[in-house]
């Protein structure tokens, strides 16, 4: 999933260690979302968009994917 994060974190002169630990997880977290490594919990999502006073939609941007969702998944859909 693409975001915004660097770019917001960047703003507000913080490093991934102190963004993480405003958000209860660790640099390797934040620079794997960064990344688009790993997507958040929606709770981190929200954790992390009150942060910056974004909405989650405004850091995380949801696209299409190649990949088919889960839902599709365990759907069986093609």
């Amino acid at each position: 999933m693409k975001n915004r994060l660097k770019e917001l974190r960047e703003s507000l002169e913080l490093t991934q260690e102190q963004l993480g630990q405003l958000v209860g997880v660790s640099r390797q977290a934040i620079n794997a979302i960064e990344t688009e490594k790993y997507e958040p919990s929606i709770w981190l999502a929200y954790d992390i968009s009150k942060i910056f006073n974004y909405s989650i939609e405004e850091i995380f941007l949801f696209e299409e994917s190649e990949r088919k969702s889960r839902a599709q998944q365990s759907r069986g859909v093609i």
